[in-house]
């Protein structure tokens, strides 16, 4: 199940939750009872904003094949990886 950091305005804080792909927390209330934590001071119907994260890094050890493809070839956006 993959994570997700979301932050409220409101108060400031980021808090990272496990969910599935399909849900979509709007809600300090709906984050709080997600991440198994008190509401505190900020109310609970208080938006929050999931976060754009970088993702997860994958070991090329990880995958079926286990070479990482060539800059030259393509494999990493035309050389975006900047490992030309």
């Amino acid at each position: 199940m993959p994570s997700y950091d979301y932050r409220c305005e409101k108060n400031g804080q980021v808090v990272e939750v496990m969910h599935k792909m399909s849900e979509k927390l709007s809600t300090w209330g709906e984050l709080c009872e997600k991440a198994n934590m008190e509401l505190g001071d900020t109310p609970a119907e208080t938006p929050v904003v999931r976060l754009i994260t970088g993702g997860n890094v994958v070991s090329s050890a990880a995958l079926s094949n286990p070479e990482a493809p060539a800059c030259s070839s393509g494999g990493c956006g035309g050389g975006m990886c900047g490992l030309n």
